[in-house]
């Protein structure tokens, strides 16, 4: 279920996580570190034949609130996600010399391969069965609220220029490879983006998006392998760190542009084939499909590539800024026949 990563003292760590449980009256058989990396830990355990999963959280209280009710409404309301349980003071959040952390029941099962067709439609209906139990959820008035809703235009003009500002960045390394390499593709880049940017501006979002938090679905926007376990023959959705308010298509705009990006080229049976899986738990109106396909065509996959090279100072070849850039141009013709 998950990979064994430890840093620092073992021995401490397992005497802090006895210390922790005892504020759920708990005293453990067989505790082990299953990931430690940085602040995030997770411990296994067993107590009265059942086995449970401690978590050491990384964000504030405000922010880690928002995310732990959010599966507590989601599993209340039958959706497939871990079970949390209260300390002995009934809250959901334990605090502990100044760390978070929290209970979780351990789901038994095994990791989904999304390159796996079968596979991956199983993860596409759980995510629609996880959007359609997501809804409905009201944040409490002391947590920090995560939401996107209506946000899709600020954030596709703020990534459109970013990639103008580092044209000019561009302009004056243009004797590097890969700084010449953006130049010969931004601008045809941007004109995506633009097209993108317009076609929003003419479309439904602003109706779709003018509602009330409760009324929208959560999405998960870390939706994939590890993230998702099947047990049995249910599928459970794990790690619901970074939740927020949104429409149900940003989760699916993500997992098709990571298959697309896989194959190296955009495929119309492919995203009918992801789409059709996904619809299976939650129909998708006409509008919905517009704003994917909308969602879809602007430059996200580009942009991820060279924000390395120009905001965080990573190596980026030449040959992987060209192939991006290919990849983004080559779903045009196949997105104008979708939907």
């Amino acid at each position: 279920m998950y990979s064994v990563k430890q840093k620092g003292n073992v021995k401490d760590l397992t005497q802090l996580a006895h210390e922790v449980l005892l504020r759920y009256d708990i005293v453990p058989d067989r505790l082990k570190i299953i990931q430690n990396n940085g602040l995030k830990t997770l411990w296994k355990f067993t107590y009265n034949n059942e086995t449970k999963c401690l978590k050491r959280l990384k964000h504030s209280k405000e922010k880690s609130l928002f995310r732990v009710n959010s599966q507590i409404h989601v599993y209340n309301k039958g959706g497939k996600v871990a079970k949390v349980y209260l300390n002995i003071g009934h809250e959901p959040i334990t605090e502990y010399n100044g760390q978070l952390f929290v209970l979780y029941e351990w789901i038994e099962g095994r990791d989904l391969n999304f390159s796996k067709p079968s596979d991956l439609c199983i993860a596409l209906e759980g995510l629609g069965s996880f959007h359609v139990y997501s809804k409905g959820y009201k944040a409490a008035e002391n947590v920090e609220i995560s939401s996107k809703l209506g946000r899709w235009p600020d954030q596709y003009e703020s990534m459109k220029k970013r990639m103008l500002k580092w044209k000019e960045e561009a302009k004056q390394n243009s004797n590097k490879g890969p700084y010449n390499t953006y130049l010969k593709h931004i601008d045809s880049i941007i004109e995506i983006a633009d097209l993108a940017l317009n076609n929003l501006e003419q479309s439904s979002y602003d109706k779709l998006t003018n509602t009330e938090l409760q009324e929208s679905c959560l999405c998960h926007q870390d939706y994939g392998e590890g993230n998702v376990i099947l047990s049995g023959k249910d599928l459970y959705v794990i790690d619901l760190d970074g939740v927020t308010y949104d429409l149900p298509i940003r989760d699916l705009r993500k997992i098709i542009g990571k298959r697309m990006e896989k194959r190296g080229e955009w495929n119309k049976e492919t995203i009918e084939k992801i789409l059709k899986c996904y619809e299976k738990s939650n129909k998708l109106t006409p509008e919905e499909k517009e704003l994917l396909k909308i969602d879809l065509l602007f430059p996200h996959w580009f942009f991820a590539t060279v924000k390395n090279l120009f905001k965080k100072n990573k190596s980026v070849s030449s040959g992987k800024i060209s192939a991006i850039a290919k990849l983004e141009k080559s779903k045009l013709n196949v997105l104008k026949k979708m939907f």
